[in-house]
């Protein structure tokens, strides 16, 4: 049944013929607006991450226009709202810190404004788990609007991918082959225009989950940011949120357990950056969906890596990935492996959005007979390091390193570690597990990109280009290695990580899923008895708050007090 005018939200603020509504009105009039703005119409935020230190959402200012050009000829009244613009590459000490930060701020934006229903526009890593987080527990009716990858980097010919091919070839000017001017000729040519990342890192791997959800257009993830298809989408998003409004499709009836699982098989078969699962799991658990670590690795075990895009793939980007046909192309290929009856914001089932696409390359969309890589793209271990999990990237890794046993160099600060990994005649083997601690959700703060180690120079002027690494940090979604990673609990509130020592040997076995240090219990019990707390990060504010109630790597990091469990949903506020 469609929603009457007068059960709009926004009515609460401007029907009523009283003192109140009176005060509405006249000081929306104040900002040039007339009856013909509020009269029977949705109001319509648009949640904009745009800033001038946001080089992914640069262009969001220019989008926002046009989704309040498909908002007006839908019929309805935009009303654009900034917040928190999650720039990743400036952000310190991590964008991860304020993950949470910008959902509450999301979530509060909507609820204290008359607003019916909302786009919300980001893409950059962080900012599509916080837009959709904050979103979903709110309850109104949205559309999330996918900022777009960049396009191609290019040096000396050659195409570059954005983190990527800074690791790779930062290991290169380390290790004394290639020249500094080289070395700025990559820095000039590999971020050539506005949006994310177009590797599949943890942005591209974030709006292709938005996208699996059900909440973008179909298509929108893969769309490049510059691509002019790209404004026509933010228009159809301005028009289909006013329909949404008039049909109440809420998050709940698109965010269900079935539509959670293909989230998780679409990032398995991306290729998807690590940090997806810290996020699939807060986004379902905001839904209300319990979404475990193991959960996630089940699926992962069947679901192959088809998508050939860096850094698990070898040779593509995302703007071959979306002339390959994009995401739909993807989900075409899995076919059942996805459950195709689910609802999505289009109003049309995740089947019927996906009829007529088709895949035009099929090096970049592999067919499941021929993946990338046989299994999905992350393994979650476990073992006496890591009792409550931790996180590797098999698809972009080695493949000598997913059995290994070596001895551990452990680095208690990144500083510590940073000694380590330049001294050129530090005693280590390829052998050796670089291990770096106290980088974990309250140890980092924020838990920051750290755990993609840089080589060594002891090892690299040798000739190796990949170890096993070890931490409670995350790593940023375009880089690679055998990097173990979220390892919980932390080693700062006292997990096994912070009993580890160097020289003890570790062992990885991906196969088995199993990741053990071979210490003996008593040997465990007794440093558990020598171990000292580190003094708290913070002793006031934000990051106060951020210490005293942030949850661990495998429930979310989301903040205790936000789960659908914690207790009764905010109340609508009085209106004033």
């Amino acid at each position: 049944m469609l929603k009457k005018p007068e059960d709009l939200r926004s009515a609460r603020w401007f029907a009523p013929d009283d003192l109140r509504s009176m005060g509405h009105r006249s000081r929306a009039m104040q900002m040039g607006w007339s009856e013909e703005d509020w009269q029977g119409k949705p109001v319509i935020a648009i949640i904009n991450t745009w800033s001038d230190l946001s080089p992914c959402h640069h262009h969001l200012r220019d989008r926002a226009d046009w989704v309040k050009r498909g908002i007006l000829q839908a019929g309805g009244t935009p009303a654009e709202l900034p917040v928190h613009d999650f720039a990743e590459q400036f952000l310190k000490p991590t964008s991860m810190l304020y993950r949470n930060l910008g959902a509450m701020e999301v979530e509060e934006t909507l609820r204290s404004h008359p607003v019916d229903g909302v786009v919300l526009m980001g893409g950059c890593d962080k900012s599509t788990p916080a837009l959709v987080m904050g979103a979903i527990s709110m309850g109104l009716p949205f559309i999330f609007l996918p900022a777009g990858a960049m396009i191609r980097g290019n040096y000396a010919g050659q195409k570059l991918g954005s983190g990527t091919d800074v690791w790779k070839y930062w290991d290169e000017r380390r290790a004394g082959n290639i020249t500094r001017a080289e070395w700025e000729g990559v820095q000039g040519g590999i971020a050539r225009s506005y949006g994310t990342c177009m590797t599949m890192g943890t942005a591209s791997t974030m709006m292709s989950i938005a996208e699996a959800f059900g909440v973008t257009l179909p298509g929108a993830s893969s769309i490049p940011a510059p691509d002019a298809a790209h404004k026509r989408m933010a228009a159809a998003c301005g028009r289909r949120i006013i329909d949404m409004v008039w049909e109440d499709l809420t998050p709940d009836k698109i965010i269900t357990p079935q539509s959670t699982r293909n989230a998780v098989t679409v990032a398995m078969a991306t290729g998807c950056s690590t940090n997806a699962i810290i996020h699939l799991i807060a986004m379902a658990r905001r839904a209300g969906i319990p979404l475990g670590l193991d959960d996630i690795d089940a699926i992962g075990r069947t679901i192959p890596v088809i998508a050939n895009i860096r850094p698990s793939g070898t040779d593509y980007l995302m703007e071959d990935f979306y002339y390959a046909g994009g995401l739909p192309a993807l989900m075409q290929e899995l076919g059942d492996k996805l459950d195709l009856s689910v609802m999505t914001v289009s109003g049309q089932t995740l089947g019927e959005s996906l009829a007529g696409a088709r895949n035009y390359n099929a090096d970049v969309i592999r067919p499941l007979t021929d993946p990338v890589y046989t299994e999905g793209s992350l393994a979650v271990l476990r073992g006496n390091l890591a009792p409550d999990g931790a996180v590797i990237k098999p698809a972009a890794m080695d493949a000598k390193f997913l059995t290994h046993k070596g001895p551990a160099i452990v680095a208690d600060s990144y500083g510590e570690l940073k000694e380590i990994i330049d001294d050129e005649d530090f005693p280590m083997t390829p052998d050796s597990v670089l291990v770096l601690r106290n980088a974990g959700p309250k140890g980092g703060p924020g838990m920051p990109e750290w755990g993609m180690i840089p080589m060594p120079k002891a090892l690299l002027k040798q000739g190796h280009r990949d170890m096993v690494r070890l931490s409670d940090a995350r790593m940023s979604g375009t880089s690679f290695g055998a990097c173990i990673l979220h390892v919980a609990p932390e080693a700062f509130i006292g997990g096994p990580l912070a009993l580890l020592r160097t020289g003890d040997i570790i062992e990885l076995h991906v196969p088995n899923r199993s990741l053990n240090m071979r210490v003996s219990d008593e040997e465990l019990s007794q440093r558990r008895a020598d171990w000292v707390a580190p003094p708290p990060k913070y002793g006031r504010g934000y990051g106060w708050m951020f210490a005293q109630h942030i949850e661990q790597a495998d429930k979310g990091c989301d903040f205790d007090f936000l789960g659908t469990e914690f207790g009764a949903p905010v109340p609508e506020p009085e209106i004033n």
